[in-house]
């Protein structure tokens, strides 16, 4: 079919007046306000980092960013939420990397892959703690052992789910110290912290952040750190490797990943604004008084880590003897 001069320029035109609306509707990310999912319930470290994040990212970008806690199914509940969410950039995964990293080892039938997400930016990295519940007769990592070896299965520890880091961790604590223990999971940190505080649990592996007010206050004891060097908020707890227990060794990190199909161009945006929030000055100082550490990677360098914690938390849950459900 011929068209006519006119015609054609009139098509030129509103082609050119599209693709301007397309590219004003791409700047313009965001339009409303973004949801972070979290697959914890309140109170926990995953929760904590969300949080902090959402605050400061959204002065950056101009838009409210909402905290939404999907907790169960060791994350999976929260990891479908995202999953099957419009990939426009405006549902995001504030993702614990026990969840990501681990929990798909011991998984029989698991609801979600790496594929399905794509990584934004890592926001916060922490060792774990060890916390006792301030009524146990112990006060050092030795003393624990001491106890558990007399008392064989009469210590319980909470998790935030099986194949969680804190399930790990005990998992390690028991392999390195030759005890034997009971395993509570919860969903989630917040749930365990507080049965640890009412006694119904003897203590727990975790990061330091939602721990921080009940140690200050002497309702929890700290007897380990299991990281590489003493946290600056805890400078009198050893670590692990100084209690004699170098073999227990574990950080968690804490990260933003979005659906897979969400454009490359609002992955660039977020990832940029993140890490202006992640390297401002204040953030940093707020994470490392709660005891973890304002850890900006990249997409490409977050997508990296996930490779290489997946492999290596691998050869530890096999040497654990920890099985899938």
């Amino acid at each position: 079919m011929l068209i006519t001069r006119k015609q054609f320029t009139t098509l030129a035109l509103a082609a050119a007046t599209l693709a301007c609306a397309g590219g004003a509707a791409a700047q313009a990310y965001p339009a409303r306000p973004i949801t972070f999912i979290v697959p914890t319930a309140a109170g926990g470290t995953t929760d904590i980092s969300a949080r902090m994040a959402a605050q400061a990212l959204s002065a950056v970008m101009g838009q409210s960013v909402v905290v939404d806690n999907k907790g169960g199914g060791n994350g999976a509940i929260a990891a479908n939420v995202v999953k099957r969410a419009e990939p426009d950039g405006y549902t995001l995964f504030m993702q614990y990397s026990g969840y990501h990293v681990i929990s798909p080892h011991l998984t029989r039938a698991p609801q979600w892959d790496h594929k399905d997400f794509q990584p934004v930016a890592n926001v916060i990295s922490a060792p774990q703690i060890i916390v006792v519940r301030d009524g146990l007769p112990v006060k050092t990592l030795a003393e624990l052992i001491a106890y558990a070896k007399a008392n064989p299965g009469k210590l319980n520890y909470a998790s935030s789910g099986n194949g969680s880091l804190q399930h790990v961790t005990g998992a390690m604590l028991e392999q390195q110290g030759a005890i034997k223990m009971v395993h509570v999971p919860y969903k989630g940190t917040g749930p365990a912290l507080q049965d640890l505080l009412g006694g119904q649990v003897d203590l727990t592996f975790g990061t330091a952040p939602p721990f921080m007010p009940h140690i200050q206050a002497g309702k929890l004891r700290v007897l380990a750190v299991t990281g590489k060097e003493r946290l600056s908020s805890l400078p009198d707890v050893p670590t692990t490797a100084e209690a004699g227990y170098p073999g227990v060794n574990a950080t968690s990190w804490f990260a933003l990943f979005a659906p897979a199909g969400v454009a490359k161009p609002v992955i660039d945006k977020l990832a940029a604004d993140l890490k202006k929030v992640v390297e401002d000055p204040a953030f940093r100082k707020k994470a490392q008084e709660q005891g973890a550490a304002a850890d900006y990677l990249g997409p490409q360098q977050l997508g990296e880590r996930v490779k290489a914690d997946f492999a290596s938390w691998a050869g530890v849950i096999k040497s654990s003897k920890i099985e899938a459900e």
